[in-house]
């Protein structure tokens, strides 16, 4: 499984200020996620149907905490997060995607932005920002894709068992439905 993967990394253990989002770098994404700051969360984690760097991050740790939630204790903001992320990967292919053998490959150096910001403007001027090759950026979806769908189960559970989210939660589902899981995995 590939949540297996993401579950040996701690949240302190990923350099979040190395990585980017779409208004800048990562760095206060560990207190979004302690404190279910939802909102905010689904607002760096996709930007016009774009995943960023930080997304199969975020994903793993939202995932890990959903499979110990009762449903009735999921909101809908958190709900929103993973339907922001299912939306750009409807209907792809993650067979068709390269990407890093591993998750944890992300996070070697030439993927990662340097710790001073300033030049970032000039950065995302070249042609291939830091992470933002083909092999690392598709890397983003592939993995958001199968964290997605290895949670299924989960979105499942929460359906059955939170009524007032059941009819959001089937519609997620079926955005699942409609992603391409790979063949090998």
């Amino acid at each position: 499984m590939i949540i297996d993967h993401f579950g040996e990394i701690n949240l302190a253990d990923i350099p979040w200020q190395r990585l980017t989002t779409p208004y800048g770098r990562g760095s206060d994404l560990p207190e979004f996620i302690a404190n279910g700051r939802y909102d905010e969360i689904a607002n760096l984690v996709e930007h016009q149907s774009t995943l960023w760097q930080v997304t199969p991050w975020v994903l793993s740790f939202l995932l890990r905490e959903l499979k110990t939630k009762r449903p009735e204790d999921v909101s809908l903001a958190e709900l929103h997060v993973y339907e922001a992320i299912a939306d750009p990967l409807t209907d792809q292919e993650l067979d068709s995607m390269p990407h890093v053998a591993q998750p944890r490959l992300l996070l070697e150096e030439g993927y990662l932005w340097p710790l001073d910001e300033q030049e970032d403007e000039l950065m995302w001027e070249q042609e291939d920002p830091p992470g933002y090759g083909e092999l690392p950026f598709y890397s983003y979806y592939y993995y958001s894709g199968l964290l997605l769908l290895e949670a299924i189960p989960d979105f499942e559970r929460l359906r059955d068992g939170n009524a007032d989210l059941a009819a959001q939660v089937s519609e997620l589902l079926k955005k699942l439905d409609q992603i391409g899981s790979p063949s090998n995995e």
